[in-house]
């Protein structure tokens, strides 16, 4: 790994217009498996800003798209993916089954134990080293639950609880757009179950509870976004391979 050239802050992070005044922000030298999707939402009053990736380098200083109004900052959960920057942000918003690990983000919690090493990159970022690697601590000071709203002036986004990949996972849906960010509960990629504190019980439950959503896109956690009829697929597909005989699935 040490032969690869090494990427210095300011080509960190790359900006993509999506429409909707949605924009992806990501960090194109992680691998897809690992790369996670920074949603920035634009509204009339704030901005929301859906999850903050890896944090080696500070969001805040190299994308300037979030700090140029007010913004709400969501986890969609508390993998060490999601959570890097969001000690940058003062308004801070996680699932309240996450709050104690937002607050407290340590390695084994955030499964950075497990992941957040050199074999993430295709390019190395200046200065990293997996031994010293941590979150800052990033209290919330707004705990959501099922059924709350994210409320931007002219644009709300509902909170639905989403367990399974992790107990506090949430995903936002704007109804009158029909625009779902899902964070890792599905995206198009393989979806992953066998971590720290997932559930494969609430995984199919959770899936089955958002299949019939009226969805137009999906903007997910990893890999790129798909429309309703992909979002139906991943979901079955997810479902099927649970109840094969075999697989444990209480009460499938």
């Amino acid at each position: 790994m040490g032969m690869l050239p090494v990427i210095e802050a300011p080509d960190w992070y790359e900006t993509i217009r999506m429409g909707d005044d949605i924009t992806l922000i990501h960090e194109p030298w992680i691998k897809p498996f690992f790369r996670c999707n920074i949603w920035h939402v634009r509204g009339r009053d704030r901005d929301l800003l859906f999850d903050t990736g890896l944090g080696h380098f500070s969001l805040r200083s190299h994308a300037p798209l979030v700090s140029e109004r007010k913004l709400t900052c969501v986890a969609s959960h508390t993998h060490f993916d999601h959570i890097g920057c969001h000690h940058e942000f003062p308004d801070r918003c996680v699932h309240s089954a996450e709050a104690a690990i937002l607050a407290d983000p340590r390695n084994e919690w955030t499964v950075a134990d497990r992941y957040a090493n050199e074999e993430m990159f295709d390019r190395q970022p200046q200065g990293w080293d997996t031994a010293s690697y941590r979150i800052p601590p990033a209290p919330a000071n707004r705990l959501l639950e099922h059924g709350d709203v994210v409320d931007l002036g002219d644009r709300a986004f509902e909170v639905f609880h989403t367990p399974g990949h992790s107990p506090g996972g949430i995903a936002l849906y704007e109804k009158k757009t029909g625009i779902l960010l899902s964070g890792d509960i599905v995206y198009d990629g393989p979806l992953i179950d066998d971590v720290y504190h997932s559930d494969i019980d609430d995984y199919v439950g959770t899936l089955l509870a958002m299949r019939e959503l009226n969805v137009s896109v999906v903007h997910g956690g990893h890999f790129p976004s798909f429309g309703k009829v992909r979002y139906r697929q991943l979901i079955d597909e997810y479902v099927a391979g649970k109840r094969k005989p075999g697989c444990h699935l209480q009460g499938g």
